[in-house]
């Protein structure tokens, strides 16, 4: 999947005028790529689609209108583009009180490396991080709210998936989750594994 380019990032004024559509397009395709593991992580496997929207919208809010400026947020968000044989995921933590951020994000700590993708013949595919984010994750006792999880498939491990049967599992003592995939959801997915 390529990346995106200074190119593919409409200015302002050109983005308004088909937001609305644009917008409805990619929020389709995020419904597929999303995942839910229990009632407070959320994996979304991203893809040039969902890039190019989240880069549209930081341009729109932050009014950045400069190409400078669209290069940072392409520096940023290029990376979660997967490469054919990888899917990159963006893991939530979505806990809306204090109280629950106390609670919950020491208990959460290494969950970052605590995911897998099963594959139907029983082989995993580990999560790992890239690793300017793990550098950034200098405390072993409290874990982030978002981490950027990458899975890299061997080419057999690609026709696995393509058959189904696969599920994302979190394996954190404290949190122990696991969703199946949706047909609709590996056959999405397929397009960022298969060159």
């Amino acid at each position: 999947m390529s990346k995106l380019t200074l190119n593919d990032i409409l200015d302002s004024r050109a983005y308004e005028r088909v937001r609305d559509e644009f917008r409805s397009r990619v929020m389709e395709i995020k419904r597929r790529r999303r995942i839910h593991l229990g009632t407070i992580i959320t994996l979304m496997f991203e893809s040039r689609d969902t890039m190019q929207l989240q880069i549209q919208e930081m341009i729109r809010v932050e009014h950045i209108n400069t190409d400078a400026g669209v290069e940072d947020e392409l520096r940023a968000y290029n990376p979660l583009i997967p490469e054919p044989g990888q899917l990159c995921a963006t893991m939530f933590i979505e806990l809306t009180s204090d109280d629950q951020l106390r609670e919950w994000l020491p208990k959460l700590a290494g969950i970052e490396r605590a995911v897998e993708i099963q594959l139907g013949d029983g082989s995993i595919v580990f999560g790992h991080l890239d690793a300017q984010h793990e550098a950034s994750l200098t405390r072993e006792n409290v874990t982030a709210a978002v981490h950027y999880l990458y899975f890299d498939f061997t080419p057999e491990q690609v026709e696995e998936f393509a058959k189904g049967n696969c599920k994302v599992v979190i394996s954190l003592p404290a949190y122990r989750e696991e969703q199946y995939l949706l047909d609709s959801t590996v056959q999405e997915l397929l397009g960022d594994l298969r060159p």
